[in-house]
């Protein structure tokens, strides 16, 4: 069985046909390519004493020294607005609206369970014929009790 999973139209192989076409590098969009990173010099590496500090482990002064205090002021803006955004709450008609939107009752099943999906796993397979001999066996041995 051959499923493109990469095709335009959405379905991947699931619309009942098999499409066996295949778009080349160039054709694929921009956002369906990898890009290899490669090597990069303009990319900052955070230091490990700013990472200390961060841990708790360093206080605050030692790491604020050099080219550490951007980040230091970078990460201390970012609990700045984190605090800020703890401390908010949501506005009570909102949070009324989203309770009227709730339904009152649990939901209920859309089909019988006779017309409803089943997946036999292997294990429920194996379950079932040591089932299936256990019956077997139980019905035979009754019978020849009776028949003696």
């Amino acid at each position: 069985m051959v499923d493109d999973l990469r095709s335009d139209d959405g379905l991947g192989g699931f619309d009942g046909h098999q499409r066996q076409v295949r778009r080349t590098e160039k054709e694929r969009p921009l956002a369906d390519r990898e890009v290899p990173l490669g090597h990069q010099d303009h990319v900052r590496v955070l230091s490990p004493a700013v990472h200390a500090w961060l841990d708790g482990e360093l206080p605050e002064a030692s790491v604020r020294k050099g080219d550490t205090a951007r980040d230091v002021e970078f990460w201390k803006q970012i609990n700045v607005d984190v605090e800020r955004r703890r401390r908010m709450h949501t506005p009570q008609y909102l949070e009324a609206r989203i309770m009227e939107a709730l339904p009152q009752t649990a939901p209920q099943v859309i089909t019988p369970w006779w017309r409803r999906e089943f997946v036999l796993t292997p294990a429920m397979a194996v379950g079932a014929a040591a089932a299936l001999v256990v019956v077997a066996a139980a019905a035979t041995a009754v019978v020849v009790a009776v028949m003696r």
